[in-house]
């Protein structure tokens, strides 16, 4: 360990060679070895690892020193009438935010006492936009007619790279010479984003070949990616997901101490037009906690965080109550790839009943996308019925804040 520890404080050793040179083990370590004595910092926590390092820093993560915990509390169980997610599930949260566990919890259990969630999939499209030049609006004007002429030609060469995506549509948007293709596939139980740019790639090729124009970008930022997009709240991108649940009059007091009437005047004045004055592109309670937790525990890319923050939460009068509604219309999440491989995030999406490709394909990640909905629906329910009751603060004040 000494000699390489030496050449990378001469410079004749790179951090990210030592992957070549020695085992995964040995290369984590004296990578943190060397971090630590070039920053005067222990890490003992940072090197307690237990996720398989083979195929971390090789998939994974780069210039590995470690690992970083986050605390694991579950909630639940919560009833769930999905058209895959059918049942009482667990929901594993992975957070550092006091009450947002025992909030969530308290939402698991009036969905579960007023006989479960209804939970439907709209929409199934991850998509890439890439961004061409032209080298004039007549000129952009002919490639959009020719893209819109022989959409089969460009979906049949962007599904020569991938055995499970297919394309779905492919819309262009122009901005003078610019033109931008979204292309939306279907992604069966991965989220997508590797293979969709894969395939992305082959047609633009193709679009590039026989329209002439020049392709600046595989994406132009009209996919949108880890953004917050209107575009994405329109369309939607990943999966589009709903849930909804009826709560009496009786359920609502006895559960959050407070009235139907009061939650619904929460929502309108908070989630809508609170929102909107904001200039928010989501509207809701706080949808990214739940979203968050979730994505952490089960190896989703947190980043994608931003599409689900668009969240619409809804709150309707019904003759004895309300009913509750949460639309995720942009919620990029897989069960196979990224970091869904690891076996922590492994464990989190066996005890969901997700883990690894589904039967049909895509079952799993639909059944995922489910789950969070039906939790995020949770969150949504507990906070407001807290801040319509006054609550807010006490809970905060209790459980960590």
């Amino acid at each position: 360990m000494n000699s390489y520890l030496t050449r990378l404080k001469e410079g004749s050793l790179k951090l990210y060679a030592l992957d070549a040179l020695v085992s995964p083990k040995e290369a984590v370590t004296i990578r943190r070895r060397y971090i630590e004595e070039e920053t005067g910092v222990q890490m003992p926590h940072t090197g307690m690892v237990s996720i398989p390092l083979e195929d971390v820093v090789r998939k994974n993560c780069e210039n590995m020193i470690g690992a970083v915990q986050v605390p694991l509390g579950v909630a639940g169980p919560v009833l769930m009438h999905g058209e895959y997610a059918k049942g009482s599930f667990f929901l594993p949260l992975a957070t550092t935010e006091g009450a947002l566990v025992a909030s969530v919890n308290r939402g698991c259990s009036a969905i579960s006492k007023a006989g479960g969630a209804d939970v439907r999939i709209f929409a199934d499209c991850m998509t890439r936009a890439p961004v061409f030049a032209t080298r004039s609006v007549i000129h952009a004007r002919e490639m959009v007619d020719w893209i819109a002429d022989h959409k089969n030609e460009i979906a049949d060469a962007a599904q020569q790279t991938t055995r499970h995506g297919k394309v779905t549509d492919i819309e262009t948007y122009h901005a003078g010479t610019s033109v931008y293709v979204r292309l939306c596939f279907s992604t069966g139980d991965a989220m997508g984003m590797n293979m969709v740019t894969i395939a992305s790639e082959k047609a633009a090729e193709v679009i590039s070949l026989k329209t002439g124009a020049r392709l600046i970008s595989l994406s132009g930022n009209v996919c949108t990616d880890k953004k917050p997009a209107a575009i994405n709240m329109i369309l939607g991108r990943g999966r589009s997901v709903s849930a909804g649940v009826s709560l009496s009059e009786q359920q609502v007091m006895d559960i959050f101490k407070t009235d139907s009437k009061a939650m619904i005047e929460v929502s309108i004045r908070k989630n809508l037009v609170g929102s909107a004055r904001a200039g928010s592109l989501g509207f809701n309670a706080h949808a990214a906690n739940i979203i968050a937790a979730m994505f952490i525990a089960c190896g989703q890319d947190p980043a994608h965080v931003v599409e689900g923050s668009l969240c619409i939460t809804t709150i309707d009068p019904t003759d004895d109550g309300i009913y509750a509604s949460v639309t995720l219309p942009a919620l990029p999440v897989g069960t196979v790839g990224g970091g869904t491989r690891l076996g922590t995030q492994a464990e989190c999406l066996s005890m969901l009943g997700v883990a690894g490709g589904g039967d049909p394909p895509g079952s799993h990640a639909k059944k995922l996308a489910e789950i969070v909905a039906t939790g995020v629906l949770a969150g949504e329910l507990s906070l407001i019925g807290a801040q319509a009751a006054q609550h807010l603060a006490r809970a905060h004040q209790e459980l960590g804040r």
